[in-house]
C-alpha cells in the first residue's frame, strides 16, 4: 500500500457489469468492509482510476496492459469466453462490406480494439470512422451504420432487422481462441499480503453462488432466469493457458495495429500455489 501501511482499507475499483459480478460476489456482499474500499466504475473509469492512483487495484479492460506501465497482473483470473460472451455485440443495419461510419461505447477500451481488429485485420475493412458516444443504441443506430454495445445493455439488444456479432464469437472464428476481457491489475508499488486472497475468495464465492447471482440479475434486468443462468456459465473467470494465448495474441495485433504504445510484456503479482484451484459449485 501506499505509505507501507497494510491497515489501510485497499482501493478497489470494480465495474458491476453482469459478467464481473462473481469476481466481485464477496465485497458485493460487505463480507470485507474496512478492508477494502471498492469504487463502481465503467472499464474506462476504473481503467483512468488505475493509472492515476486513484485505485490501488482494479478490474481493467485487458487493452490497458499495454497502456499503463509497471502493473502487475493478478494471475490464474480474468473475465474471459469460452467461445462467444453474448455482452460484447456488434448491430450493424448494413453488411461489415458496407460499413463506414460507426458509434463505439464511451464506456469500453478492450471492446473496441477490438471490434478494430476484427474489422480492420480480418475482414480487411479500412477507412471506417469510429465515432465514440453515449452507451444508448437505439440513438446509436439513428445516426450511424453500426454500433458496438457491451455490458447489461448488450444483454437486451434484440436483432430484429439487424446484424448482431459476438465479438467474441468472431475473434474464436478467426483464431480458434478465448478473448479475456478483463483482469485484476496492481499498481506497482503497490503490497497486498495477506489481502491478495481475498480476490480469490470472493471468486469463489461468486462461483458457488450463480443461481442467486442469476436470481437477483434477472430481476434487475428484466431478464429471464435460464437466460442470466446460461450466461454466466458460458464465461470462464480462470486465466488459464489456453485463455493467456488468446490475451498476448489480441495485445500482440494491437501493438501491430498501433492501438498499444509498446509491445506487450505482462507482469505477474506473485501467488501461492494454494490460490490457484477454483471450482464451482
Amino acid at each position: 500500500m501506499p505509505g507501507g501501511k497494510d491497515s489501510l482499507p485497499l482501493r478497489v475499483s470494480f465495474i458491476e457489469f453482469l459478467n464481473a459480478v462473481p469476481l466481485g460476489w464477496g465485497f458485493l456482499e460487505g463480507q470485507h468492509a474496512g478492508i477494502l474500499e471498492v469504487a463502481f466504475d465503467v472499464p474506462s473509469e476504473c481503467s483512468r482510476r488505475l493509472a492515476a492512483g486513484e485505485a490501488d487495484v482494479g478490474l481493467i479492460p485487458v487493452i490497458e496492459c499495454g497502456r499503463i506501465p509497471g502493473l502487475r497482473v493478478l494471475p490464474d483470473i480474468c473475465i474471459a469466453s469460452r467461445q462467444e460472451v453474448k455482452s460484447v455485440l456488434f448491430v450493424s443495419k448494413v453488411p461489415i462490406s458496407q460499413v463506414s461510419r460507426l458509434a463505439v461505447d464511451r464506456s469500453s477500451r478492450t471492446s473496441v480494439a477490438l471490434l478494430r481488429i476484427i474489422l480492420e485485420r480480418f475482414h480487411g475493412r479500412g477507412s471506417i470512422e469510429y465515432v465514440v458516444e453515449d452507451p444508448d443504441p437505439e440513438r446509436m443506430l439513428e445516426r450511424y451504420d453500426g454500433a458496438l454495445v457491451i455490458g447489461n445493455a448488450a444483454m437486451q439488444v434484440s436483432g430484429g432487422s439487424l446484424s448482431v456479432y459476438d465479438l467474441a464469437a468472431e475473434w474464436f472464428r478467426f483464431t480458434g481462441l478465448p478473448f479475456v476481457f478483463a483482469v485484476w491489475a496492481v499498481r506497482p508499488e503497490v503490497t497486498l499480503g495477506e489481502r491478495l486472497r481475498l480476490f480469490y475468495e470472493s471468486r469463489e464465492r461468486g462461483l458457488r453462488s450463480i443461481e442467486t447471482i442469476s436470481r437477483l440479475y434477472a430481476g434487475r434486468l428484466g431478464l429471464e432466469l435460464a437466460e442470466v443462468r446460461d450466461y454466466l456459465l458460458n464465461l470462464n473467470y480462470v486465466l488459464d493457458d489456453n485463455s493467456r494465448r488468446g490475451l498476448t495474441t489480441f495485445l500482440d495485433l494491437a501493438w501491430e495495429m498501433g492501438l498499444i504504445p509498446s509491445p506487450p510484456a505482462l507482469e505477474y503479482y506473485p501467488l501461492p500455489d494454494p490460490l490457484r484451484t477454483p471450482s464451482r459449485g
